[in-house]
């Protein structure tokens, strides 16, 4: 990740509320950290990182998920954009975290519904279990696998930013929306899905 990458993802996680796609009419907001962040914990081996391309799909084959994904940065109120209700839903990569198969958490949304369309791409993310699979591919035509390591639903008043988002020291994923009961226009939890890289080895360095 480049610096100006790393200083607005650092930037997002210590001011603002990080959105979580939900769909429903409207999105809802997860809380911002009261203060800094800690680094989430990692455990095993590292797998070797790969260099630095954009994710242009996700497939998740226990969910039956194989969606393009575009980039998303940064609402004009200093939000996490997510993607658009559309009827041809997508995931989004926030460009500004680390893209798949490179050190750190790489950070990918998707609406659980996209409003009167139905169904969301990530509607079926809270059923993922431990060792699933999940795999980006890249813009430079590689693939990162990795294999769910953690699923939660948290209420969003209590969303774990420093876990979602601070620094580890391995390629890591995070697959976020909405869950729980409706709540006015939008959803009272957040989903997370945390993955751990597969890859034996990748290139290294940046691109």
């Amino acid at each position: 990740m480049s610096p100006l990458s790393r200083r607005a993802f650092a930037a997002a996680v210590l001011t603002t509320p990080l959105l979580a796609g939900c769909g429903g009419s409207g999105s809802g907001s997860s809380g911002a950290p009261d203060s800094p962040p800690r680094s989430a914990p990692s455990s095993g081996k590292s797998a070797a990182p790969r260099g630095r391309s954009v994710p242009v799909r996700l497939r998740i084959p226990d969910i039956g998920v194989d969606t393009p994904v575009m980039r998303l940065g940064l609402a004009a109120d200093g939000t996490v954009e997510v993607p658009p209700i559309t009827a041809h839903d997508r995931a989004g990569w926030y460009e500004h975290s680390p893209t798949p198969g490179q050190t750190g958490p790489s950070v990918i949304l998707g609406h659980v519904r996209v409003g009167s369309y139905g169904d969301g791409v990530f509607r079926r993310l809270g059923e993922l279990r431990r060792g699933d699979r999940i795999e980006a591919r890249l813009e430079n035509g590689g693939t990162a696998a990795f294999a769910v390591t953690e699923v939660r639903t948290v209420a969003k008043a209590d969303f774990p930013a420093g876990a979602v988002y601070g620094n580890v020291d391995r390629p890591e994923l995070r697959l976020i929306t909405c869950g729980g009961p409706r709540s006015g226009a939008g959803y009272r939890d957040n989903v997370i899905v945390f993955a751990a890289s597969t890859d034996a080895a990748g290139d290294t360095g940046e691109r």
